[in-house]
């Protein structure tokens, strides 16, 4: 957890973000890089470029492509997450902390439910879709980096709280859109943001029936 997210194209709220982010030249490296136009939008998967909110070189709010995980050659992992109770001291994750704060925008993420069988053993069940009540985009708290010349990221997660907690012990730290500005300013303590995180969530399962395991997302999400 968090390891799936939605960014729907024509949300208002989103649109600019996406519009921006695909006329920036760091977009264009990127497709140079893979040889291909990246799309920026719909469900979201682990190592996909997508737009991230992070400070400008003069401090200010600006929309950047960057790919999700931060890597570790020397172990051939890919960190998607860190855990916002302990990221502040783990090597991979403590520099960033401090000073590369980013917000990751989204419609809503994905939760699969996990729950014990008889003999013990974790088993996944329905998927969930899940955002803030009465928002409609989802503010998601993450970490930035740069990797041969590429940014990248991860997302911070938090104990997670009713009714989340019943399918999943864990959901990203989220922030109201009014505290975006000082998340990511390099100076500001992000413990002292905390606080803010919202916790109100509202969750369907998602509708996967039809042959293409796309989603039907329901009126309390419009």
């Amino acid at each position: 957890m968090c390891t799936r997210y939605y960014i729907e194209k024509e949300d208002p709220e989103l649109k600019n973000i996406l519009q921006v982010v695909h006329l920036s030249p760091l977009y264009r490296k990127f497709s140079d890089k893979f040889g291909k136009a990246i799309p920026l939008s719909g469900e979201v998967r682990p190592t996909d470029i997508v737009p991230v909110i992070a400070p400008s070189a003069k401090g200010t709010r600006a929309f950047f492509p960057m790919q999700w995980g931060f890597h570790l050659p020397d172990r051939k992992l890919t960190l998607l997450n860190a855990r916002t109770e302990t990221a502040a001291f783990k090597p991979s994750f403590r520099e960033a902390w401090r000073s590369c704060r980013c917000i990751i925008p989204a419609s809503y993420y994905f939760e699969w439910e996990h729950f014990e069988n008889a003999q013990g053993k974790t088993r996944i069940g329905d998927k969930y879709i899940i955002q803030p009540s009465g928002s409609i985009v989802t503010w998601l708290c993450g970490l930035y980096r740069i990797e041969e010349d590429f940014p990248v990221f991860v997302v911070l997660t938090r104990e997670s709280v009713e009714p989340i907690a019943s399918i999943h012990d864990r959901m990203p730290l989220i922030l109201p859109e009014g505290h975006i500005d000082e998340w990511i300013c390099p100076t500001s303590d992000p413990n002292s943001l905390l606080q803010y995180a919202l916790t109100d969530m509202v969750l369907e399962r998602a509708d996967t029936t039809d042959s293409n395991d796309q989603l039907t997302i329901r009126s309390f999400l419009k």
